[in-house]
């Protein structure tokens, strides 16, 4: 049941970011100063052209919402894809190889995990170019040593079968082993933490973007408009609870996903 929930919300979430065009009832970037914070369409002044109301600026909620949904997929799934691939490559050599290797690598990741992943991104945010393409290489860099150690561990136990030091005693060479032997019988567990990754970077996209180092305007960030919204709180609600509540769906269904998947 888990697993059908999250991916209902899940699937949700990826068919309006891919027909946020077709959907979308404004242009995301439009501003219109005589629609400034215009309520939802149920309130008193609203209209179902702007069905979730406007911002400050008189930009479409919803539309900025829908394009938001494109921006924190990408960098979730962004920053997982290099978070796995550089994790799961130096866990698996770690693992495989021992000796001086495991040293290294253990102790590059021991050095990061002294700090904490959101400051550090915070950080290196701070002073380099914040752009959507640096957002996701840095939370990519800073979430690989999860993958990594769960690679290693999976590597120590696989590379003791029976079926691997049959290979190595033939002459596979340990590229082949790796990539026939290791991968395949380690790929599943580590399929389950990238999924509950993606909701955990799309969280810290929001805290970055919410703090201003993050998505830069006019693009449209569920983290952003948070900050934005929390100024007209009082006088605007729904300026920030649409995009909170579209985090809290996204990362609520991305879970459940990975954790239905765990269990299967």
């Amino acid at each position: 049941m888990m697993f059908v929930i999250g991916g209902a919300l899940t699937l949700i979430v990826i068919l309006s970011a891919i027909l946020a065009p077709f959907i979308s009832p404004q242009n995301y970037i439009k501003q219109d100063l005589k629609k400034t914070l215009r309520p939802p369409f149920w309130m008193k002044g609203g209209s179902l052209e702007n069905p979730l109301g406007t911002d400050h600026l008189g930009r479409d909620l919803m539309s900025r919402i829908l394009y938001g949904a494109r921006v924190s997929l990408y960098v979730g799934i962004g920053a997982v894809l290099i978070a796995g691939t550089v994790g799961i490559f130096l866990g698996v050599i770690s693992g495989y190889f021992g000796g001086w290797i495991d040293s290294l690598i253990g102790g590059i990741a021991d050095i990061q995990l002294s700090f904490p992943p959101l400051f550090l991104a915070i950080a290196l945010m701070a002073v380099i170019p914040q752009t959507l393409t640096t957002l996701v290489i840095v939370l990519g860099g800073i979430s690989w040593v999860q993958f990594g150690r769960v690679g290693r561990g999976s590597t120590l136990s696989v590379k003791e079968k029976e079926f691997v030091e049959a290979a190595a005693s033939l002459g596979t060479s340990n590229a082949k082993i790796i990539l026939r032997h290791i991968l395949p019988n380690i790929i599943s567990p580590l399929i389950a933490i990238a999924t509950v990754y993606v909701s955990t970077v799309i969280m810290s996209e929001a805290a970055l973007s919410f703090l201003g180092l993050g998505v830069q305007p006019p693009t449209p960030s569920w983290g952003g408009m948070l900050s934005e919204g929390r100024t007209y709180f009082k006088i605007a609600w729904w300026y920030a609870t649409f995009p909170g509540l579209a985090i809290l769906f996204t990362v609520l269904g991305i879970n459940m996903l990975g954790d239905g998947m765990k269990k299967r």
